[in-house]
């Protein structure tokens, strides 16, 4: 073959359309094949071509049945892969040649078929797990696997009701917004439009908003009954309600407004939709479902058990050896640095975030690629002494040779020579044996670090799998016994009597422990805070069980004894409530039964709190130090357990996989995940597809704007793209990645466009089929990170989620956002909204007075909202206008200009785009040019006050809500605050350090009283007031410099 023909493969798969490529097929007997196919060919529909063409062929008798074969090819990794989903087109499959051959199937073939969607789904081949030959992976996955595969089991065995809870989780809002709503807005009666499955006819019912789902079904029944004259009387509990177009269902002990589709149309003056659906649909789905994992566990029950673990030895109890750690540094390998440096290694024995002994530093030697040291570092810790999540953390660097002089009286000059690289591993493994003999850690670059730190207890202690392209080094962890040293399991210690709980201590101390636990600021304490804290730990777990954190914090985890008083106490501690569990999540907090302990307390967690918090949660995974780990199997059992919170998972997991010090660790969740909920997995395969399409267009868009094409151009191309088979059955009839209720049915090509910011995101709509009045919109992003955006829209809907509970609705529109990949995402469209930008410029003449122009916001309103239905909307405007300078504040939101601030038709105002937060506001030419504390400008206020200045009533009733608002967040001060701090292992620019965290301390008043916090609001909210023409000026210069691009 040609050289070139493999290269101008990818250029193939890249076109569009049904273009023929010419294919070579080996088949088993020998044959060789060549014949045109189309790029959009199925692999089935390939093979029967295969069929059609070999009968011609000699030794054709000799084949056997089609299904025995399966297709193999080199893919674009340069690996070899079996075609095992026959349903995948060519062109997805994208060979790295022209050439498919066939060969005898292997093995099950279910088994295969479902590892060959796994790998596709979670952008990793099964292969590469298999390949590491490391016992800790494969037991995990054995471990999982059956974990997994039970929960599956079990699942199928429900009854169809609690099958539903799974399958379809009640959607709701929090009750006391209900109750207050209803009060506020005396709905006497909601009008529901029900028809039944199969059934053309629907009836207008009516119902009690606080009635249950049965009272409006009975309701739906007898009307059947009297307009099909049926006799026999059905059961109200033989049905459910489904969300007409949506996989979203109402059912359940809750009053029918609570659930948030019915609340979002009693808001919006719309009818409900729903029908009325039989148990025996239910009850086909689940089999349907339950077929697909028989087939699996059938074909697992023929493959062989893991074989039993080993029993641990007899061994020395770790506790009782007061030798010294040490371990042997050896060389380096692949070392690349400047020839006038001298390279020096730098250890730290670490626990969390805790130094536990002195740093040992190496001696200088000569700069090579394999530099050698051979080297004894002694650490001054007993190995008894050895906690068991000891991390031993490595840095690499160089020292440049002139410095050598001034380092005897600048000692901190060693510390800001080059940083090469770092790497940290564990002392024990993970099965609690400390680790002996030679091991080789592939390291990580080290990025420049504003505080010196050449250690980075924090970072990962996987290997880097690249090892290729990265520094080596290797060390050798000494045999300290003959035989091996286990770390001592607690249950066999009798410390709970010493549990210092019969201490004696004066008032002043009880006074001087109670201010140290009230202080929500107190981080770090001082020698005799800490005694203190110590000597009275049984009356921290007595009465301030909240300060387990603290307590924690001040353990010396370098002494066994006190570790050993710590855990008994552990196990007497009371569960917390999860706002101050989840502060344990930390890496500050790795002891394992601290973590335990933690996850024991989030059981107690709603499906709703805990998908509040999902992000949060898969973020500190990457902090765990082993891959089988509480919190890992809570994750997957949740997931499990209620499809919307395993839909999120797949996706906050999927998202990183590029991230190469999580891959394996998320991949091994992933795969366990997908083993688990082999049904859910061709939901998720088919919005994998069409993702990938997205992204095509995404490319061919940006592609046309490089060449200058002309936008109407470049637009209609797109569309003709979209409407080519493959493209329209990827894009078309796909569960939406940001709310899996919601089925992206039809698309409608014709009201696709692309926007023009920089990435050129493209803004896709769908109709739903069963509705037609009914549109979803979801906007794709690709080249700019969401998971700041994820981030912030995740904290206004917590906020929107508080204050609903304390019965304040803000009418605020925290709309989808969702990380798919590496710098790729998805966004909801918000329907029936515009910029304030454009509102503005569509009402003034030139782009210079838009921004002044303080009428157009008003007149905007009335053209949308005539008659009675103003005042509606200037009461949503002044809600939600509340809410966002509440939250713009709380969070630092910066960059508010007028082309991120939006408002609905219905008068809803929002925020779009959250590039900058935490007080990271943008700068031009060295002057901030954001000194406001949240947007609140005269044209707002003119809404507010109904166009009329002298109606301070209206405003003083905004400002009451700002102040109200303001209030309850700060109440849940710690919560936002341990959230955001758990956000730093995602590794977010504005999100790495404390400084960062102590924004959200002082903007939430953390440690001051509700009065104080109060007073300091009034003041920002009077700066903001009086400072608006200065955001008036900044927006008049957004617009101009926009026009004039």
């Amino acid at each position: 073959m040609p050289p070139g023909v493999c290269y101008g493969m990818q250029d193939v798969w890249e076109k569009e359309g049904r273009e023929q490529v010419t294919m070579e097929f080996l088949l088993p007997t020998g044959i060789y094949l060549s014949f045109p196919v189309a790029r959009s060919d199925t692999i089935g529909a390939i093979k029967k071509m295969v069929w059609k063409n070999a009968r011609s062929e000699p030794l054709y008798s000799v084949l056997s049945d089609p299904d025995a074969y399966v297709f193999t090819c080199i893919n674009r990794t340069a690996e070899r892969e079996d075609l095992e989903d026959e349903q995948r087109r060519l062109c997805d499959v994208r060979p790295f040649m022209p050439v498919l051959r066939l060969v005898a199937r292997e093995g099950d073939r279910v088994e295969k078929l479902i590892n060959t969607q796994i790998s596709l789904l979670i952008g990793k081949g099964l292969h590469e797990f298999d390949s590491q030959k490391n016992h800790e992976v494969n037991e995990f996955r054995t471990k999982m696997r059956s974990f997994c595969e039970e929960k599956a089991q079990e699942r199928q065995r429900l009854p169809w009701h609690q099958w539903m809870e799974y399958n379809f989780p009640c959607d709701l809002e929090p009750f006391s917004i209900v109750a207050q709503s209803g009060k506020s807005r005396s709905v006497k009666k909601i009008i529901v439009n029900v028809k039944f499955e199969a059934s053309e006819e629907s009836f207008m019912l009516q119902v009690d908003p606080q009635d249950q789902p049965v009272v409006l079904m009975r309701s739906a029944l007898r009307k059947k009954a009297t307009v099909f004259r049926q006799s026999k009387q059905e059961k109200p509990e033989d049905y459910t309600l489904q969300v007409n177009g949506r996989m979203e269902f109402i059912y359940g002990k809750y009053p029918v407004c609570q659930f948030k589709y019915i609340f979002s149309c009693l808001c919006g003056g719309q009818t409900p939709h729903l029908t009325m659906v039989h148990h025996s649909a239910i009850l086909k789905y689940q089999e349907e479902q339950g077929s697909l994992s028989n087939q699996v566990s059938k074909s697992r029950s023929l493959s062989k058990p893991p074989p039993l673990p080993l029993k641990k030895q007899n061994t020395t109890s770790l506790w009782s050896i007061h030798e010294p750690f040490f371990i042997h540094l050896v060389q380096g390998s692949r070392v690349n640095a400047d020839e006038g440096m001298k390279l020096v290694v730098q250890a730290g024995l670490f626990h969390g975030s805790e130094l536990l002994c002195k740093v040992v530093t190496s001696s200088e030697v000569s700069v090579c690629s394999d530099p050698r040291w051979d080297q004894k570092l002694v650490f001054d810790i007993s190995l008894c002494d050895l906690p068991r999540m000891s991390r031993l953390c490595f840095a690499l660097y160089g020292v440049l040779e002139k410095s050598k002089k001034q380092r005897s009286t600048k000692k901190k000059n060693k510390k800001a020579d080059c940083p090469l690289v770092w790497v940290n591993t564990m002392v024990f493994d993970y099965k609690d044996q400390l680790k002996t003999g030679e091991v080789v850690l592939s390291t990580w670059p080290s990025a420049p670090d504003d505080k010196g730190d050449l250690l980075n207890p924090m970072g990962t202690v996987e290997r880097n799998p690249n090892i290729d392209s990265t520094a080596g080094l290797i060390i050798h962890f000494p045999n300290f016994r003959p035989h091996p040293l286990y770390y001592p399991p607690l249950d066999k210690l009798n410390e709970a009597e010493r549990n210092g709980e019969k201490i004696s201590a004066s008032k002043e101390e009880h006074l001087k422990l109670k201010e140290i636990v009230d202080n929500k600021n107190h981080t770090e304490f001082f020698e005799d805070e800490k005694e203190l804290l110590w000597k009275l730990r049984g009356e921290v777990r007595a009465h301030y069980p909240e300060s387990l954190s603290k307590l924690l914090l001040i353990t010396k985890w370098n002494k066994h004894e006190d570790v050993a008083q710590m855990v008994c106490l552990l196990r007497k501690w009371r569960d917390l409530p999860a706002l101050h569990a989840l502060e344990l999540l930390d890496y500050s907090f790795p002891d394992p039964h601290v973590r335990s302990f933690t996850i024991r307390c989030l059981r107690k967690l709603r499906d709703d709190e805990l998908f509040q918090y999902l992000l949060q949660l898969v973020q500190v995974l990457k902090y765990e130090s082993y891959l089988d780990c509480d919190l890992s199997t809570f994750l997957l059992e949740r997931a499990l357990s209620n499809k919307r919170i395993g839909h999120f998972l797949y996706w906050h997991l999927r998202s990183e996989m590029h991230i190469s010090s999580v891959s394996l660790r998320f991949g091994l969740i992933l795969e366990a995940y997908c083993r688990g909920s082999i049904y859910h997995m061709k939901n998720l395969m088919k919005q994998n597809e069409a993702l990938n399409k997205m992204k095509a267009l995404n490319d061919f868009v940006k592609s046309g704007c490089q060449k200058s094409t002309s936008k109407s151009q470049i637009t209609e191309d797109m569309k003709l793209c979209i409407k080519q088979d493959t493209y329209l059955e990827a894009l078309s009839e796909i569960v939406s990645p940001l709310n899996p209720n919601i089925l992206l049915c039809e698309i409608c090509t014709d009201k696709c466009k692309f926007m023009d910011s920089k990435m050129k995101p493209l803004w896709l709509m769908y109709r739903n089929k069963w509705l037609q009045s009914d549109s979803v919109g979801i906007i794709f992003k690709n080249g700019d990170d969401l998971r700041q955006d994820m981030l912030t829209l995740q904290m206004i809907q917590l906020m929107d989620v508080l204050w609903k509970t304390e019965g304040l609705d803000l009418r605020m529109v925290p709309y989808g956002c969702l990380s798919t990949g590496n710098k790729t995402g998805v966004i909801e469209v918000v329907k029936n909204s515009d910029t304030i930008a454009n509102i503005q410029r569509n009402n003034s003449n030139s782009a210079a007075t838009a921004a002044f122009n303080k009428d157009a916001l008003l007149n905007w309103l009335k053209s949308k909202n005539p008659g009675d239905k103003l005042d509606q909307a200037i009461e949503e405007f002044t809600l939600s206008c509340a809410g966002y300078c509440v939250a713009t504040y709380v969070l630092g939101i910066g960059d508010r200009h007028s082309d991120n601030i939006m408002i609905r038709e219905n008068g809803q105002l929002f925020h779009i785009d959250f590039g900058h937060f935490l007080g990271n506001f943008k700068a031009k030419f060295g002057i901030n040019r954001e000194r406001v504390p949240f947007i609140l400008t005269y044209d707002f206020v003119h809404v507010i006050q109904q166009g009329r200045t002298n109606n301070s009533e209206k405003f003083e009733r905004f400002r009451e809500y700002c102040e109200l608002a303001y209030k309850i967040l700060c109440r849940n001060g710690t919560l936002f605050v341990n959230l955001f701090a758990l956000m730093r292992a995602a590794g977010l620019p504005e999100l790495s350090s404390s400084k960062d965290i102590q924004y959200l301390k002082d903007s939430l008043a953390l440690g001051k009283s509700e009065d104080e916090a109060l007073k300091n609001f009034k003041v920002k909210f009077n700066e903001a007031l009086r400072e608006s023409w200065k955001t008036k000026v900044n927006w008049m210069v957004h617009t101009v410099a926009k026009d004039n691009r």
